[in-house]
């Protein structure tokens, strides 16, 4: 049983508009302009967080005239989810685990 979690991704994830931009995707797919309006950050702030995103995998890009579209891709999230539901299972039976003191 796996009982440790993807931390590059954890760490990924962890930066708030990195996250805010996760949460948007899983609702639509969006443009950098869509983007920008939502979060109100700055396209340059804003483009260099999708470029994170992109090189980890957790979103992907498609091309749209001169726009650039970006969508989440789950399979990321449901593995991720995975990896919390496989830590939680392992807690509930480390309960009935007690490691003696010296």
């Amino acid at each position: 049983m796996m009982t440790s979690v993807d931390t590059d991704l954890l760490r990924v994830l962890a930066d708030p508009l990195r996250l805010r931009i996760v949460t948007l995707l899983a609702r639509e797919t969006l443009c950098t302009t869509h983007l920008v309006e939502e979060t109100g950050a700055r396209q340059t702030n804003l483009s260099n967080h999708l470029k994170v995103l992109r090189e980890a995998g957790v979103v992907e890009t498609e091309p749209c005239g001169r726009f650039t579209y970006y969508k989440l891709r789950p399979d990321v999230i449901d593995r991720l989810a995975g990896q919390f539901a496989e830590l939680a299972d392992s807690a509930r039976t480390a309960s009935e685990n007690k490691r003696a003191c010296p």
